[in-house]
C-alpha cells in the first residue's frame, strides 16, 4: 500500500503527491493487464527506458560534480 505524509495540513499538495505514483507501481499494473507485448515493441520500450534511465543518472552525477 502506498502512503503519503500530509504536512502543514496541505492535503491537496498530498493528492497530488499520490496521483503522480512516484514508485512507478500504477504503470506496472497497467502493464501486466494489457497482456502480451510483441517482442520489437519490448525492446523499444526497454530501451527507451534505459536511455530515460542513463540521462537521470547523468544529470544527478553532474549535480554534485
Amino acid at each position: 500500500m502506498t502512503k503519503v505524509m500530509v504536512r502543514n495540513g496541505n492535503v491537496e499538495g498530498a493528492l497530488r503527491n499520490l496521483k503522480v505514483d512516484k514508485d512507478g507501481s500504477r504503470a506496472k499494473l497497467k502493464e501486466r493487464t494489457q497482456g502480451y507485448l510483441k517482442p520489437g515493441v519490448k525492446r523499444r520500450k526497454a530501451k527507451e527506458e534505459g536511455i530515460k534511465n542513463t540521462r537521470k543518472r547523468n544529470r544527478l552525477s553532474n549535480r554534485y560534480n
